[in-house]
Protein backbone atom coordinates (compact mmCIF):
# COMPACT_ATOMS: atom_id res chain seq x y z
CA UNK A 1 0.00 0.00 0.00
CA UNK A 2 1.38 3.42 -1.07
CA UNK A 3 1.82 5.95 1.72
CA UNK A 4 0.25 9.31 0.73
CA UNK A 5 1.19 11.22 3.90
CA UNK A 6 4.33 12.91 2.49
CA UNK A 7 2.34 14.21 -0.49
CA UNK A 8 -0.29 15.64 1.86
CA UNK A 9 2.36 17.37 3.95
CA UNK A 10 3.91 18.92 0.86
CA UNK A 11 0.47 20.01 -0.33
CA UNK A 12 -0.42 21.63 3.00
CA UNK A 13 3.01 23.30 3.21
CA UNK A 14 2.66 24.80 -0.27
CA UNK A 15 -0.91 25.90 0.51
CA UNK A 16 0.20 27.67 3.69
CA UNK A 17 3.02 29.35 1.80
CA UNK A 18 0.66 30.56 -0.93
CA UNK A 19 -1.84 31.88 1.63
CA UNK A 20 0.97 33.66 3.52
CA UNK A 21 2.30 35.25 0.31
CA UNK A 22 -1.18 36.45 -0.67
CA UNK A 23 -1.75 37.91 2.80
CA UNK A 24 1.67 39.58 2.79
CA UNK A 25 1.08 41.02 -0.71
CA UNK A 26 -2.31 42.44 0.35
CA UNK A 27 -0.73 43.94 3.47
CA UNK A 28 2.05 45.63 1.45
CA UNK A 29 -0.42 46.95 -1.13
CA UNK A 30 -2.65 48.32 1.63
CA UNK A 31 0.23 50.07 3.36
CA UNK A 32 1.46 51.51 0.05
CA UNK A 33 -2.03 52.78 -0.70
CA UNK A 34 -2.26 54.46 2.71
CA UNK A 35 1.08 56.17 2.10
CA UNK A 36 0.43 57.14 -1.52
CA UNK A 37 -3.23 58.16 -1.20
CA UNK A 38 -2.55 61.72 0.08
CA UNK A 39 -0.02 62.25 -2.69
CA UNK A 40 -2.39 60.90 -5.36
CA UNK A 41 -5.17 63.13 -4.03
CA UNK A 42 -2.91 66.16 -4.38
CA UNK A 43 -2.04 65.19 -7.95
CA UNK A 44 -5.71 64.78 -8.84
CA UNK A 45 -6.67 68.03 -7.12
CA UNK A 46 -3.97 70.00 -8.92
CA UNK A 47 -5.49 69.21 -12.33
CA UNK A 48 -9.08 70.09 -11.39
CA UNK A 49 -10.76 73.17 -12.78
CA UNK A 50 -13.17 75.34 -10.79
CA UNK A 51 -16.08 73.51 -12.36
CA UNK A 52 -14.75 70.24 -10.99
CA UNK A 53 -14.28 71.74 -7.53
CA UNK A 54 -17.98 72.61 -7.20
CA UNK A 55 -19.20 69.47 -8.98
CA UNK A 56 -20.34 66.92 -6.39
CA UNK A 57 -20.03 64.08 -8.90
CA UNK A 58 -16.26 64.60 -9.22
CA UNK A 59 -14.39 62.59 -6.63
CA UNK A 60 -10.84 61.79 -7.71
CA UNK A 61 -10.70 62.01 -11.50
CA UNK A 62 -11.32 65.52 -12.91
CA UNK A 63 -13.86 65.87 -15.71
CA UNK A 64 -12.23 69.03 -17.08
CA UNK A 65 -8.48 68.63 -16.45
CA UNK A 66 -6.47 71.81 -16.78
CA UNK A 67 -2.97 73.18 -16.24
CA UNK A 68 -4.21 76.61 -15.17
CA UNK A 69 -3.48 75.83 -11.51
CA UNK A 70 0.18 75.14 -12.30
CA UNK A 71 0.47 78.30 -14.40
CA UNK A 72 -1.13 80.43 -11.69
CA UNK A 73 1.02 78.92 -8.89
CA UNK A 74 4.17 79.33 -10.99
CA UNK A 75 3.56 83.06 -11.22
CA UNK A 76 2.14 83.31 -7.69
CA UNK A 77 5.24 81.83 -6.02
CA UNK A 78 7.55 83.51 -8.54
CA UNK A 79 9.27 80.23 -9.34
CA UNK A 80 11.64 81.83 -11.84
CA UNK A 81 13.38 83.62 -8.92
CA UNK A 82 12.52 81.54 -5.85
CA UNK A 83 13.42 78.17 -7.39
CA UNK A 84 17.08 79.00 -8.24
CA UNK A 85 17.49 80.89 -4.96
CA UNK A 86 16.15 77.97 -2.90
CA UNK A 87 18.11 75.39 -4.87
CA UNK A 88 21.44 77.23 -4.53
CA UNK A 89 20.96 77.92 -0.82
CA UNK A 90 19.84 74.36 -0.07
CA UNK A 91 22.72 72.86 -2.06
CA UNK A 92 25.26 75.12 -0.37
CA UNK A 93 23.82 74.33 3.06
CA UNK A 94 23.89 70.62 2.29
CA UNK A 95 27.55 70.72 1.26
CA UNK A 96 28.63 72.78 4.27
CA UNK A 97 26.62 70.72 6.76
CA UNK A 98 27.95 67.44 5.39
CA UNK A 99 31.56 68.67 5.41
CA UNK A 100 31.40 70.10 8.93
CA UNK A 101 29.58 67.05 10.30
CA UNK A 102 32.10 64.71 8.69
CA UNK A 103 35.07 66.51 10.24
CA UNK A 104 33.37 66.73 13.64
CA UNK A 105 32.31 63.10 13.64
CA UNK A 106 35.77 61.99 12.56
CA UNK A 107 37.35 64.04 15.34
CA UNK A 108 35.08 62.50 17.97
CA UNK A 109 35.74 58.99 16.68
CA UNK A 110 39.52 59.15 16.30
CA UNK A 111 40.98 61.76 18.66
CA UNK A 112 41.01 62.48 22.38
CA UNK A 113 40.75 66.08 23.54
CA UNK A 114 39.73 67.90 26.74
CA UNK A 115 36.04 67.62 27.69
CA UNK A 116 35.38 65.23 24.82
CA UNK A 117 32.52 63.46 26.60
CA UNK A 118 30.92 66.77 27.54
CA UNK A 119 31.02 68.01 23.95
CA UNK A 120 29.57 64.75 22.71
CA UNK A 121 26.73 65.11 25.21
CA UNK A 122 26.08 68.51 23.60
CA UNK A 123 25.80 66.74 20.24
CA UNK A 124 23.20 64.36 21.67
CA UNK A 125 21.33 67.33 23.15
CA UNK A 126 21.22 68.89 19.67
CA UNK A 127 19.37 65.78 18.48
CA UNK A 128 16.96 65.55 21.41
CA UNK A 129 15.96 69.16 22.07
CA UNK A 130 13.52 70.63 19.50
CA UNK A 131 14.54 73.78 17.68
CA UNK A 132 11.55 75.68 19.09
CA UNK A 133 13.17 75.56 22.55
CA UNK A 134 16.08 77.81 21.57
CA UNK A 135 14.69 79.74 18.60
CA UNK A 136 14.32 83.01 20.56
CA UNK A 137 17.88 82.98 21.88
CA UNK A 138 19.11 82.04 18.40
CA UNK A 139 17.26 85.02 16.92
CA UNK A 140 18.67 87.42 19.52
CA UNK A 141 22.17 86.06 19.00
CA UNK A 142 22.14 86.93 15.30
CA UNK A 143 20.07 90.09 15.74
CA UNK A 144 22.80 91.53 17.96
CA UNK A 145 25.74 89.57 16.59
CA UNK A 146 29.17 90.35 17.99
CA UNK A 147 32.49 88.54 18.51
CA UNK A 148 34.03 89.38 21.90
CA UNK A 149 32.71 92.96 21.56
CA UNK A 150 34.90 93.71 18.51
CA UNK A 151 32.11 95.10 16.32
CA UNK A 152 30.70 97.05 19.25
CA UNK A 153 34.09 98.67 19.83
CA UNK A 154 34.67 99.50 16.13
CA UNK A 155 31.23 100.53 14.90
CA UNK A 156 29.52 101.37 18.18
CA UNK A 157 26.80 98.74 17.71
CA UNK A 158 26.40 95.03 17.09
CA UNK A 159 25.73 93.58 13.65
CA UNK A 160 22.22 92.68 12.53
CA UNK A 161 22.48 89.50 10.44
CA UNK A 162 18.73 88.79 10.36
CA UNK A 163 17.35 88.84 6.83
CA UNK A 164 20.57 87.53 5.26
CA UNK A 165 21.75 83.95 4.62
CA UNK A 166 24.82 84.55 6.82
CA UNK A 167 23.28 83.02 10.02
CA UNK A 168 22.35 79.82 8.19
CA UNK A 169 25.79 79.58 6.59
CA UNK A 170 27.56 80.22 9.91
CA UNK A 171 25.52 77.49 11.57
CA UNK A 172 26.27 75.08 8.73
CA UNK A 173 30.03 75.77 8.84
CA UNK A 174 30.18 75.34 12.63
CA UNK A 175 28.09 72.10 12.53
CA UNK A 176 25.23 73.61 14.55
CA UNK A 177 22.65 73.88 11.78
CA UNK A 178 19.41 72.03 11.15
CA UNK A 179 19.79 68.29 12.05
CA UNK A 180 23.59 68.66 12.28
CA UNK A 181 23.62 66.68 15.53
CA UNK A 182 22.18 63.66 13.71
CA UNK A 183 24.78 63.85 10.94
CA UNK A 184 27.63 64.12 13.46
CA UNK A 185 26.35 61.07 15.31
CA UNK A 186 26.09 59.05 12.09
CA UNK A 187 29.65 59.90 11.04
CA UNK A 188 30.89 59.20 14.57
CA UNK A 189 29.38 55.73 14.59
CA UNK A 190 30.65 55.01 11.09
CA UNK A 191 34.27 56.02 11.69
CA UNK A 192 34.32 54.15 15.01
CA UNK A 193 33.65 50.95 13.09
CA UNK A 194 36.62 51.36 10.73
CA UNK A 195 39.72 49.47 11.98
CA UNK A 196 42.61 51.65 13.09
CA UNK A 197 44.94 49.32 11.20
CA UNK A 198 43.77 50.97 7.97
CA UNK A 199 44.93 54.38 9.17
CA UNK A 200 48.18 52.99 10.53
CA UNK A 201 48.91 51.38 7.17
CA UNK A 202 48.30 54.71 5.47
CA UNK A 203 50.69 56.44 7.91
CA UNK A 204 53.35 53.83 7.17
CA UNK A 205 52.95 54.57 3.46
CA UNK A 206 53.71 58.23 4.10
CA UNK A 207 50.23 59.71 4.44
CA UNK A 208 49.71 62.47 6.98
CA UNK A 209 46.55 63.09 8.98
CA UNK A 210 44.73 65.10 6.31
CA UNK A 211 45.90 62.90 3.45
CA UNK A 212 44.71 59.81 5.30
CA UNK A 213 41.34 61.45 5.85
CA UNK A 214 40.83 62.54 2.24
CA UNK A 215 42.45 59.56 0.49
CA UNK A 216 41.34 56.71 2.76
CA UNK A 217 38.51 57.56 5.14
CA UNK A 218 36.33 59.80 2.99
CA UNK A 219 36.22 57.46 -0.05
CA UNK A 220 35.28 54.61 2.28
CA UNK A 221 32.45 56.71 3.74
CA UNK A 222 30.98 57.61 0.33
CA UNK A 223 27.57 55.93 0.96
CA UNK A 224 27.09 57.79 4.25
CA UNK A 225 28.24 61.10 2.74
CA UNK A 226 25.70 60.67 -0.04
CA UNK A 227 22.90 59.92 2.43
CA UNK A 228 23.74 62.88 4.69
CA UNK A 229 24.00 65.20 1.72
CA UNK A 230 20.54 64.13 0.53
CA UNK A 231 19.02 64.53 3.99
CA UNK A 232 20.60 67.95 4.46
CA UNK A 233 19.38 69.21 1.07
CA UNK A 234 15.82 67.92 1.48
CA UNK A 235 15.43 69.18 5.05
CA UNK A 236 16.77 72.59 4.13
CA UNK A 237 14.55 72.68 1.02
CA UNK A 238 11.41 72.13 3.09
CA UNK A 239 12.51 74.01 6.23
CA UNK A 240 10.32 76.90 7.26
CA UNK A 241 11.24 77.63 10.88
CA UNK A 242 14.93 78.55 10.53
CA UNK A 243 14.49 80.27 7.17
CA UNK A 244 11.52 82.29 8.39
CA UNK A 245 13.26 83.13 11.68
CA UNK A 246 16.73 84.02 10.38
CA UNK A 247 16.49 84.50 6.63
CA UNK A 248 13.03 86.10 6.36
CA UNK A 249 13.27 86.17 2.57
CA UNK A 250 10.28 86.05 0.25
CA UNK A 251 12.46 84.32 -2.35
CA UNK A 252 12.59 81.06 -0.36
CA UNK A 253 9.97 78.58 -1.55
CA UNK A 254 8.98 77.23 1.87
CA UNK A 255 8.36 80.78 3.12
CA UNK A 256 6.21 81.69 0.12
CA UNK A 257 4.32 78.41 0.33
CA UNK A 258 3.50 78.98 4.00
CA UNK A 259 1.95 82.36 3.13
CA UNK A 260 0.16 81.23 -0.01
CA UNK A 261 -3.27 82.27 1.33
CA UNK A 262 -2.20 85.89 1.64
CA UNK A 263 -0.54 85.70 -1.78
CA UNK A 264 -3.78 84.44 -3.31
CA UNK A 265 -5.77 87.29 -1.77
CA UNK A 266 -3.16 89.89 -2.78
CA UNK A 267 -3.05 88.64 -6.37
CA UNK A 268 -6.83 88.75 -6.78
CA UNK A 269 -7.26 85.02 -6.45
CA UNK A 270 -10.47 85.55 -4.49
CA UNK A 271 -12.05 86.94 -7.63
CA UNK A 272 -11.44 83.60 -9.34
CA UNK A 273 -13.76 81.83 -6.89
CA UNK A 274 -17.51 82.14 -6.88
CA UNK A 275 -18.16 81.91 -3.13
CA UNK A 276 -16.38 81.73 0.22
CA UNK A 277 -16.71 77.93 0.32
CA UNK A 278 -15.30 77.64 -3.16
CA UNK A 279 -12.48 79.96 -2.16
CA UNK A 280 -11.42 77.58 0.61
CA UNK A 281 -11.39 74.63 -1.79
CA UNK A 282 -9.58 76.68 -4.40
CA UNK A 283 -6.95 77.69 -1.85
CA UNK A 284 -6.43 74.02 -0.96
CA UNK A 285 -6.07 73.24 -4.66
CA UNK A 286 -3.39 75.86 -5.16
CA UNK A 287 -1.59 74.71 -2.01
CA UNK A 288 -1.56 71.13 -3.30
CA UNK A 289 -0.27 72.32 -6.68
CA UNK A 290 2.49 74.39 -5.08
CA UNK A 291 3.51 71.46 -2.90
CA UNK A 292 3.82 69.22 -5.94
CA UNK A 293 5.96 71.81 -7.73
CA UNK A 294 8.24 71.94 -4.70
CA UNK A 295 8.52 68.16 -4.66
CA UNK A 296 9.66 67.80 -8.27
CA UNK A 297 13.30 68.90 -7.69
CA UNK A 298 13.49 66.95 -4.43
CA UNK A 299 12.22 63.73 -6.02
CA UNK A 300 14.58 64.19 -8.98
CA UNK A 301 17.56 64.65 -6.68
CA UNK A 302 16.44 61.70 -4.57
CA UNK A 303 16.34 59.38 -7.60
CA UNK A 304 19.79 60.53 -8.71
CA UNK A 305 21.13 60.22 -5.18
CA UNK A 306 19.75 56.72 -4.77
CA UNK A 307 21.53 55.66 -7.95
CA UNK A 308 24.80 57.14 -6.72
CA UNK A 309 24.24 55.54 -3.34
CA UNK A 310 23.84 52.08 -4.88
CA UNK A 311 26.92 52.64 -7.02
CA UNK A 312 28.93 53.71 -3.97
CA UNK A 313 28.00 50.48 -2.19
CA UNK A 314 29.97 48.60 -4.84
CA UNK A 315 33.06 50.61 -3.98
CA UNK A 316 35.96 48.33 -3.07
CA UNK A 317 39.40 49.36 -1.91
CA UNK A 318 40.88 52.83 -1.53
CA UNK A 319 43.35 54.77 -3.60
CA UNK A 320 46.59 55.65 -1.97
Amino acid sequence: MINRRPDKRVFFTKTKLIIFNIFFALLVVSLCFLILQPFLNKVSLSFMSQKDLVDSTVVNIPKNPTLDNYKFVWSLLDFSKSLPYTAILSLLMGLLQTASSLLTGYGFARYDFPLKKLWFVCVIIMIIIPTQAYSISLYLNFRFFDIFGIFQAITGKALNLIGTPVPLLLMAVTATGLKNGLYIYLFYQYFRGIPRDLEEAAHLDGCGTLKTLFRVMIPDAAPLITSCMLFAFVWQWTDYQFTNLLLASDNFLATRLNGIDSLISASGGAALANSSGTMVIYSDTLTATATLLMLVPVVTLYVIGQKKFVESLNFSGVKM
